[in-house]
C-alpha cells in the first residue's frame, strides 16, 4: 500500500487555491452524509448549505476539480466524494505519529475518524519513561528516543504534535529532521519550521477567547437594544414657569407632562 511519503496530493500543482483546499474537507463531510444517506444527487444550493458556504463559491471551488454539475440534476454524490478524496491525498493510506501522550493525546489516540479518513494512527510515542509500554487505544506508547526510527520503519510523514509548549519545538525539530513534512500542532506555542513543511496549529484555547469576544459583543448589544428601548418608553418633560430663584431671577422646574 502506498505510503504518505512517496505519493503527494496533486492540488498544488494543479494550481488549486489554498482557500479552496481549506474547504475540500468541509465538502467531503457533507457529501459523505449525503452517501451514507443514499442520496444520489445534490444541488449546490443543498450542498453549499449543509457545508457552510454560499453556492457560488462552491461553483467556484468545484471548478478548479474539473467538476460541473448538470443542469436540472445536480452534481453526482458517489463521484464527487471519490475526486474529493482523490485530491486530498485520501485514497491512499497515510501512517500519522502523535507525540505527546497526555489528555488530549489519549483522546486523539482514541479517536475512531482517522482510519475512515485516510489515516492510520502507526505510533504513539511519549518522553515519560512510566509510559512506555502503556496501552492507549490498543497500541503500546513507545519512547521518543526512538522517534527517528519509527519514523522511518513506518514511511511518516505526518506527525502530530500534543505535547506541552515547551517541548514542541524541540519535538518538531526532531520530527523534520526525521522526514515528517507535515505536522498537526496542538501545542500552544507557534512552531518554525524549514521551508517545505506544512503546519496547521489547532489552539482550543484561542477559538474559545474569539467565542467570548463574540458573546461580549452580543452582550454589548444586547443592552444598547435595551437601553434604547427604556428611552423611548420614557415620559417626556416639560418646563414650567414655577420654580425656585436663580441668580437671575425664576429657575424653571422641569416636571412630567
Amino acid at each position: 500500500m502506498a505510503t504518505g511519503r512517496t505519493h503527494r496530493p496533486a492540488t498544488r500543482s494543479r494550481g488549486i487555491p489554498e482557500a479552496t483546499v481549506a474547504r475540500l474537507p468541509l465538502y467531503l463531510r457533507a457529501l459523505t452524509g449525503l452517501s451514507e444517506r443514499s442520496v444520489p444527487t445534490v444541488s449546490s444550493e443543498e450542498l453549499a448549505a449543509a457545508a457552510g458556504v454560499n453556492s457560488a463559491k462552491l461553483r467556484k471551488d468545484f471548478s478548479y476539480l474539473g467538476s460541473y454539475g448538470t443542469r436540472g440534476v445536480g452534481y453526482d454524490v458517489e463521484y464527487l466524494v471519490y475526486q474529493i478524496s482523490r485530491e486530498l491525498g485520501l485514497t491512499q493510506d497515510w501512517p500519522v505519529v502523535i507525540v505527546g501522550i497526555g489528555n488530549l493525546g489519549a483522546a486523539l489516540a482514541n479517536y475512531g475518524g482517522f482510519a475512515s479518513r485516510g489515516f492510520r494512527v502507526a505510533a504513539l510515542i511519549d518522553a515519560d519513561p512510566a509510559m512506555a509500554g502503556k496501552p492507549v487505544a490498543g497500541m503500546p506508547v513507545q519512547h521518543t528516543d526512538d522517534l527517528e526510527k519509527i519514523i522511518s520503519d513506518n514511511g511518516v510523514s505526518i506527525g502530530v504534535i500534543a505535547t506541552p509548549a515547551g517541548a514542541a519545538q524541540q519535538v518538531c525539530d526532531r520530527l523534520v529532521a526525521a522526514g515528517v513534512t507535515s505536522i498537526l500542532n496542538f501545542a500552544p506555542t507557534v512552531l518554525s519550521v524549514p521551508e517545505g513543511v506544512d503546519v496547521r496549529k489547532v489552539d482550543l484555547s484561542i477559538e474559545l477567547q474569539i467565542l467570548a469576544f463574540h458573546e461580549q459583543r452580543k452582550a454589548g448589544e444586547e443592552a444598547a437594544v435595551a437601553e434604547a428601548a427604556a428611552a423611548a418608553v420614557m415620559p417626556p418633560v416639560r418646563a414650567t414657569g414655577h420654580g425656585r430663584k436663580g441668580p437671575d431671577g425664576d429657575m424653571p422646574a422641569v416636571m412630567p407632562a
